[in-house]
């Protein structure tokens, strides 16, 4: 409850600053003549206001949350592009203040200082609200196919060429329903795969309230099978609730297991373990979950394994995975949010190897917060393995 507590004041205190830095860049220093200034105020308080009422409600009144979450949601991704935005304009006005002020430049002038304040404003207020655009279009659908050939030195001759379709990140919740989630459907059945693999993400929100907008997964048709993987979301939003949901509706869902495609000298291995933040929830951390889920298994058999946070891979590796399948990172979803994704993944998106092991990490096919994708669109991943 501590931990939940510290990061709740630190999301405020972050939101807080960073509208009280916009109101000041964007209001203040333009110096906004009335009423503009008082509207401008109000609105943006309202906004700031807006993102943790809608995040506290959606626990609380999903209904509620629903009315709120496109505004709420679109805000918090213009919110960002205006940050960058301004933050941008202020280094490069950092720039010309010093060299103006190494070379003993005029005096301090106001009403010039005004102008750059109004010109600064209105520049990035323009460029935000164009930016967002494309990125609002860039997050709906219908969503890409990206498509992957993965060489395994394993693998055996009789699957080379097999079709995993890979979907990560949906985030079925307040800004994706149904229609979604049919599109994507419709999508990976018209590949005709062997395997569809879910890593995680699925959903933002209870069985209960998402079970309708979840239904059309089981329309999923593969000749050996559908699988899913939690993602921290998944932890969120009641991980056992779904798995057994997901189970209902016909989707294997392997939780720290291992399953075998194919038969005999003809086969590889099929792994799927629980998201890295599970121990936080009281399950297995990833090397326990590891060990669970290849307990036994012929080491000389390929293996391709489900799991949601590329941080995995580390794991994965000394535990001779040949490929393992990926999400987590949206690819950024956001540019320039991608340079922080950096530092806390070691990958961001696409096919990577270390040694005999390598992963991919998808974009991502849905999002989280800002219905929006910059520079990171969205993806069904069409994996095709092949023999080394």
């Amino acid at each position: 409850m501590s931990r939940f507590l510290i990061f709740i004041g630190v999301a405020l205190a972050i939101i807080l600053g960073v509208h009280y830095y916009l109101w000041a860049r964007l209001v203040r220093d333009p110096h906004l003549p009335p009423p503009a200034g008082t509207l401008a105020t109000f609105a943006l308080v309202l906004l700031a206001v807006s993102m943790p009422v809608t995040m506290a409600l959606s626990r609380l009144r999903p209904g509620w949350a629903r009315a709120l979450a496109w505004p709420a949601f679109t805000w918090m991704g213009l919110m960002f592009l205006l940050l960058v935005g301004v933050a941008a304009l202020d280094l490069v006005r950092l720039v010309v203040w010093v060299v103006r002020h190494a070379a003993a430049a005029t005096p301090h002038d106001p009403e010039r200082r005004t102008l750059i304040a109004r010109v600064v404003a209105a520049t990035a207020a323009t460029a935000a609200t164009a930016v967002g655009a494309v990125a609002i279009r860039g997050a709906r659908p219908p969503i890409e196919v990206a498509r992957v050939d993965v060489a395994l030195a394993r693998l055996p001759r009789a699957h080379d060429g097999l079709r995993l379709v890979q979907i990560s990140d949906v985030h079925v919740g307040p800004t994706i329903g149904i229609g979604f989630v049919r599109d994507v459907v419709a999508r990976i059945n018209a590949l005709e795969p062997d395997i569809v693999a879910i890593t995680g993400d699925l959903v933002d929100g209870t069985v209960e309230e998402l079970s309708a907008a979840v239904a059309p997964l089981g329309s999923l048709r593969a000749r050996h099978g559908v699988y899913f993987v939690t993602g921290n979301h998944e932890y969120y939003s009641g991980a056992a609730p779904w798995i057994a949901e997901l189970r209902r509706i016909g989707i294997r869902v392997l939780d720290n297991e291992c399953v075998s495609i194919g038969e005999g000298a003809d086969a590889f291995d099929l792994a799927g373990i629980a998201d890295h933040s599970a121990s936080q929830f009281g399950g297995p951390t990833t090397d326990e979950a590891l060990a669970l889920a290849l307990a036994g298994r012929d080491r000389a058999r390929e293996l391709v394994l489900l799991a949601h946070q590329p941080r995995q891979f580390v794991a994965a590796q000394r535990h001779g995975v040949g490929l393992q399948l990926a999400g987590h990172t949206h690819g950024g979803q956001v540019w320039p949010f991608t340079l922080l994704v950096r530092l806390a993944q070691p990958f961001v998106a696409g096919l990577h190897r270390r040694g005999d092991s390598q992963i991919y990490v998808s974009r991502g096919t849905g999002y989280w917060g800002p219905p929006m994708r910059l520079g990171a669109p969205a993806e069904i991943t069409h994996v095709v393995l092949r023999r080394a």
